[in-house]
């Protein structure tokens, strides 16, 4: 198990993690090079661009969180100086870092005063509430989890639509199995539960499976073992990174949330773009006042 800091224990006495803190972290990781995309970031959706509008959920998250503040990570000038004209900081880093959550540690260590949190909020996803952000950062401060991630429990309804999807597209979606407080104990690509007796468990509303929304929150020292440590088996197999946490013997905690209203999770293709704009037209702009 990787060696990381222990929390203070909690007692009575103010604690060290209590003291004035540097300000936590929303990364926006944004590259231009996308294959099936290129320049996504910059893409009109309904208006906005793209990165305009991850952007503002972002800094409506930080407000609602409190001490926390927002850069943009990016290895393309373009977006860097869409990003500088909406008025948010901008982080360049190098072009040949493979993930978000590697690009999002590459920002962080730029900062001049090391933040505690780092949430990596990809530059595709405009769909996310900003109280969904805030709530993995409330669950990081108030817990010792090393990594924070958001989950819905899904009605029958959503998960006959799932079991339909994962027909034509079997590596879509992602389920996680947790325990009662909340730890998360594995994700998988496969849909877990297995379900014994399903007609029976259908007499209730909810199902037992929870979907996982693709958002993490990370303690800086975490995020840098991450960063700094190679894939692990099961992590390769599902193409789930969080599994590399899980692996090592780390806590992830899960933090439920609402369902989203749609299934969009992440824009990227044409396609989506219209789906996006078709989403805002039947449910409302869900961009901050």
């Amino acid at each position: 198990m990787p060696e990381l800091p222990v929390p203070a224990a909690r007692t009575g006495r103010r604690q060290v993690h209590d003291l004035p803190q540097a300000p936590d972290l929303i990364v926006v990781p944004a590259r231009y090079g996308s294959t099936r995309l290129p320049g996504k970031p910059l893409i009109p959706i309904a208006g906005r661009t793209l990165l305009q509008r991850v952007a503002a959920m972002a800094r409506a998250a930080g407000q609602l969180a409190g001490n926390c503040e927002v850069i943009v990570a990016t290895d393309d000038d373009r977006i860097a100086d869409h990003a500088r004209s909406l008025d948010v900081e901008v982080a360049l880093t190098a072009a040949d870092i493979s993930s978000g959550s590697a690009r999002a540690c590459a920002a962080a260590r730029q900062r001049a005063s090391r933040p505690r949190l780092v949430i990596n909020l990809q530059g595709d996803a405009p769909f996310i509430p900003p109280a969904v952000i805030a709530a993995l950062i409330a669950a990081l401060r108030l817990g010792d989890a090393q990594v924070a991630t958001p989950v819905f429990r899904l009605d029958w309804a959503r998960l006959d639509r799932l079991r339909a999807h994962k027909t034509r597209a079997p590596f879509s979606g992602t389920t996680c199995l947790r325990a009662s407080d909340g730890r998360a104990l594995w994700f998988s690509k496969t849909i877990l539960p297995a379900i014994r007796d399903e007609a029976e468990h259908r007499k209730a509303p909810f199902s037992p499976v929870f979907q996982h929304l693709g958002l993490y929150g990370y303690r800086l020292e975490a995020l840098e073992w991450f960063a700094s440590t190679p894939s692990t088996p099961y992590e390769t197999l599902e193409g789930l990174e969080q599994l590399r946490f899980l692996e090592a013997g780390m806590h992830i905690t899960t933090v439920e949330v609402d369902p989203p209203l749609h299934a969009l999770s992440g824009i990227d293709t044409a396609a989506d773009v219209a789906l996006a704009e078709e989403a805002i037209a039947s449910f409302g702009d869900p961009y901050p006042a």
